[in-house]
């Protein structure tokens, strides 16, 4: 979701009972930029309730009602890269999509509790690839930022967060000449087409086939965060950004629902803009892993309950995504022993050939070359970073001198 959406301030109310709660520039230094995004978190809270035995019967509701795509679906006229190339990649995807999970427009009433506005079309800020080793190596978490600079599937370039939202728009006009007046069928069909065109673009970037697909949007960011009970982060300093709604007091603070949304959104005001934002992403999803995994979440079958539900209303699976053999494969993510990385760039202050929109310039060859690094051997050229959330703007000080809880880092 873009920052420049931009809403009024007015409180947090609860839904009625019928509504859903809720040229180019020059080149430099190739550096690594961390991120993180609410698709990992919603995929690590599925991996967290597999891994707990308590949970068991959780599992089976969650995967007896996720909801499906079929996303890897791809056409055979492009030659896809090799099925096995060392690793298992998840394709996990944030989308800022205004409807729910049936097709439907989100009410106003919903709209204004997620600190947005109705918008047409769908832009994916949040992507990022999972590369989990066939033999046992630390799993990744590859962010690719939502303005990387691409080849896209229907012909020439463009942002990559665009690609979904473009492909879903052609097949809307398509499904609509061809006489379909259902506007849930349309979105359901047009979303289907959006995640499809994603999938290519990112394996033609990668190089790397995308072996399942994840996919959340700003509902269920919304709703997990609810039924965690909210997540503790820690600033530095005080900000405020009225196009995302943001208004942070310095220090320690439990933020949840449409406050969790403006903390990983602002990026005005921050002194590194987007690269603060960044590190605001990472250091969220440090300390709401630490929650999930504590005892206190995975053995309150209220909070079970409420967790189980919000992935049911926002989560989107591949049809072979099997959650249990995911937990087993991927603990790393559910113990938090994963590195969180980006994939190397040139600038993020490039400009497009027309000069038109600010880009992510990146080196295709060196973004390929990087993937196949992280299939379980150490990583080439490029600039895998730890884990946890450092760098930027984050600080285990600053102007913040009293204690901070376990699992939280203070940022900008």
């Amino acid at each position: 979701m873009d920052d420049e959406d931009k809403p009024t301030p007015y409180p947090r109310p609860k839904p009625p009972a019928d509504e859903p709660e809720v040229a180019a520039a020059p080149r430099r230094r190739r550096r690594p930029v961390r991120a993180t995004g609410k698709a990992l978190l919603a995929l690590v809270s599925v991996a967290a309730l597999v891994a707990t035995g308590y949970a068991w019967a959780t599992y089976h509701q969650v995967q007896g009602n996720v909801h499906t795509t079929d996303a890897l679906d791809l056409p055979d006229d492009k030659p896809a890269p090799p099925a096995d190339d060392g690793a298992d990649d998840i394709l996990l995807v944030g989308a800022d999509a205004r409807t729910d999970m049936q097709g439907n427009a989100l009410p106003l009433t919903v709209l204004k509790t997620l600190r947005t506005e109705q918008t047409s079309g769908v832009n994916t800020d949040t992507i990022i690839v999972v590369r989990i080793p066939k033999n046992g190596a630390k799993p990744y978490a590859l962010s690719i930022p939502r303005d990387t600079w691409i080849d896209v599937p229907r012909g020439g370039q463009g942002k990559i967060n665009s690609v979904y939202g473009l492909a879903k728009q052609a097949r809307v006009n398509e499904l609509r000449r061809d006489g379909e007046r259902d506007p849930a069928e349309i979105e359901r069909d047009s979303d289907q087409a959006g995640r499809q065109s994603l999938v290519q673009a990112v394996q033609d970037f990668t190089q790397v086939r995308v072996d399942h697909y994840a996919e959340v949007n700003l509902l269920g960011f919304y709703l997990i965060t609810e039924a965690l009970g909210g997540v503790q982060v820690c600033l530095n300093h005080a900000t405020e950004d009225k196009d995302s709604g943001a208004d942070f007091a310095a220090g320690v603070q439990t933020v949840s629902g449409g406050e969790a949304l403006s903390f990983v959104r602002q990026r005005k005001n921050l002194p590194h803009g987007d690269l603060d934002r960044i590190v605001r992403q990472q250091a969220f999803l440090s300390s709401a892993l630490h929650k999930v995994l504590s005892a206190g979440v995975l053995t309150n079958p209220g909070t079970l309950g409420e967790l189980t539900d919000a992935l049911h209303r926002s989560l989107v699976l591949d049809a072979n995504f099997d959650l249990l053999q995911f937990a087993d494969r991927a603990k790393g993510l559910a113990s938090g022993d994963v590195t969180f990385t980006t994939i190397p760039v040139i600038t993020i202050n490039g400009r497009s050939p027309d000069g038109q929109q600010s880009i992510v310039e990146v080196d295709p060859v060196a973004v390929r070359q990087f993937f196949a690094g992280l299939a379980g051997r150490a990583p080439s050229g490029g600039g895998a970073s730890g884990g946890g959330a450092s760098g930027g703007g984050a600080s285990g000080g600053g102007a913040v001198s009293r204690a901070v809880p376990a699992g939280v880092t203070c940022v900008n």
